[in-house]
């Protein structure tokens, strides 16, 4: 596959542009061209052999620069090898990875058309320090600790299996 795979993304505070670096560095490794590049920068789709999007969720949606990115490229991504990742849970408990599971695939149902090959959620950062509007207004919001639960070893995993399922999706969309 000559096309580069385009990992794009949407932060707030800097944690789902680290995982999409990270991504975008294992998709290289296994001998794919990746470009990093935000959500809302993104003009066109139609130069990539690949589109992977990933967004974190937070107050139970996914970021809006996803969903915009989605319904604005619906013709490209109909016809590209996609898969989908958002950054959720700060915490370890089970019932938060369900939820940001449910969270995401409700999400993603907006779009039925979309078929993505693969959908990953993964741990999310939490730094109070870093709050800003609205979140700031939320009482005790500052006090809560801080954590990080990205599973680095995970996500390099998931960019190994996504180079592969890239390569195998692409074959099959273009072949007659």
């Amino acid at each position: 596959m000559k096309a580069p795979v385009l990992v794009a993304f949407a932060t707030r505070y800097g944690s789902t542009q680290e995982v999409a670096q990270a991504l975008a560095a294992a998709i290289h490794g296994e001998g794919l061209d990746a470009e990093v590049r935000q959500l809302r920068e993104v003009q066109s789709v139609d130069k990539y052999g690949g589109v992977v999007i990933g967004a974190p969720l937070q107050m139970g949606r996914w970021h809006k620069d996803a969903l915009r990115f989605v319904d604005r490229h619906r013709d490209g991504l109909s016809s590209l090898a996609v898969a989908v990742f958002a950054l959720g849970p700060t915490t370890d408990a089970e019932k938060d990875w369900s939820m940001a599971r449910a969270q995401l695939d409700k999400e993603l149902a907006r779009f039925p058309w979309l078929r993505p090959f693969s959908v990953k959620v993964f741990g999310g950062r939490f730094d109070p320090a870093l709050l800003r509007f609205p979140f700031t207004l939320l009482p005790g919001m500052k006090k809560l600790p801080a954590s990080d639960v990205r599973d680095w070893a995970a996500i390099g995993e998931w960019g190994r299996e996504l180079s592969a399922q890239i390569v195998v999706h692409t074959q099959d969309l273009w072949q007659p």
